[in-house]
């Protein structure tokens, strides 16, 4: 019997049982469309924090507290900043002698906090970024009204405050800002700029960051003298990584710090390739993960592939008794049925791209609507991924019910 015939055959034997075929369908529909949409979403985050490290630029090392005998990628030192662990040995000092070296134009040096910002009865949970004055030179970042705080005001601990534009619409809605003064805890500080809008980003929301002066900050609402991390600029960058180790080992020396056990440092020093590195590993560790997962549902829907060709041969026990009897050969049954599970799981991948593809653009509609610079990417291996998977998968859970049919023996079979 031509292929042909077998093939009409096999899809005429789908088109009568329409409820199971489009129920094994739709199982792989699952499974090939979670593969796209994982795939397409791993590729929009990535390019996402990417874009957010190019924006900023590469020639830059940063320089961040760690918790001291653990690694800085460790889930040891993760845990122990979850858990409250402060190290307080980072200090606007080492920023200062940091620039000193050679290969290092400028730097900032910043610390995190948080407190209730309030006007006139408004009252807003406010992130406040503390910051040497070099901030805005050295960030992508731009005053959108006003100014940004001088030099002299962040060593004279001025109370005077940049917000971003959210904090800013959400305290004083489409009225001016700036000259006007907002409550800080207990303190009030004069509003002097308004940052302009950044959009959402993939660590925080800088909309929403009230920026102040690094002293003030430090030393009349958190009441500490230490920072969260310094960000240097460098003037080579081809020679960043001979930076970084100058500056861990001056960094060692200031923080007494002996040997070159980096499990001791207090501090970890990375540049901007080192972390578009790890970012990559991250990513593609998190990829491979969602896609396993994804392909357990392909296993499952192969499993049911598997039962419901063994309910078809069953139930065409007769037909298959039938057709031996007037001469159908044990490859022609063998082929009738391994074209109907290739048909079902094909027709399957087809759907599951395209419901896959439509997924995947409602998430990147989704995100930029919140502003973020959000990817649309289809890459071709998730295609190829996709319909290789699912040819395999008929042609695996398809073979035995198939190979049973095939073997049938005609007398029996149209006895049943």
């Amino acid at each position: 019997m031509s292929g042909f015939n077998i093939l009409k055959i096999s899809l005429d034997a789908l088109k009568k049982n329409k409820i199971r075929s489009f129920l094994t369908i739709f199982g792989i529909v699952i499974g090939i469309s979670a593969v796209i949409i994982v795939m397409s979403a791993g590729k929009g985050l990535e390019g996402l924090v990417l874009s957010e490290l190019e924006a900023f630029g590469t020639d830059f090392i940063e320089i961040e507290v760690k918790v001291p005998n653990t690694k800085h990628t460790s889930s040891e030192n993760a845990v122990g900043m979850v858990q409250g662990i402060t190290v307080t040995t980072l200090k606007f000092e080492d920023a200062e002698a940091i620039e000193k070296l050679p290969n290092v134009i400028s730097s900032y040096s910043a610390i995190l906090g948080q407190e209730i910002v309030s006007f006139e009865g408004e009252n807003k949970q406010g992130m406040l970024f503390g910051s040497s004055a070099s901030f805005i030179d050295l960030d992508p970042s731009e005053v959108g009204e006003g100014r940004f705080f001088s030099q002299d005001e962040e060593s004279n601990l001025s109370q005077v405050a940049v917000l971003g534009s959210a904090i800013k619409g959400d305290l004083f809605g489409p009225g001016d800002a700036v000259g006007k003064s907002v409550k800080i805890g207990k303190l009030k500080f004069e509003v002097i700029g308004v940052m302009e809008e950044q959009g959402g980003g993939a660590f925080f929301d800088r909309d929403n960051l009230v920026f102040l002066p690094l002293s003030t900050l430090q030393k009349k609402i958190m009441g500490v003298d230490y920072v969260s991390f310094i960000l240097a600029k460098v003037e080579d960058n081809s020679m960043a990584k001979a930076t970084a180790d100058e500056i861990t080992m001056l960094l060692r020396d200031r923080h007494n710090i002996s040997g070159n056990d980096k499990d001791k440092d207090d501090f970890a020093v990375i540049t901007m390739q080192e972390a578009l590195d790890m970012l990559d590993t991250v990513f593609g560790a998190i990829t491979l993960l969602l896609i396993a997962l994804a392909g357990i549902s392909l296993i499952v829907g192969g499993v049911g592939i598997m039962n419901i060709m063994y309910v078809s041969v069953a139930e065409r026990t007769y037909e298959i008794g039938l057709r031996k009897s007037v001469g159908a050969s044990k490859q022609d049954i063998l082929l009738q049925f391994l074209f109907e599970a290739v048909a079902v799981t094909f027709a399957g991948a087809v759907l599951g791209i395209l419901i896959g593809i439509l997924f995947s653009f409602l998430i990147y509609v989704g995100a930029t609507s919140q502003g973020l610079n959000w990817r649309f990417i289809i890459t071709p291996l998730s295609v190829v991924l996709a319909c290789g998977f699912s040819v395999a998968l008929g042609l695996i859970f398809g073979l035995w019910p198939a190979k049973r049919a095939s073997e049938l023996d005609p007398v029996e079979a149209l006895r049943r």
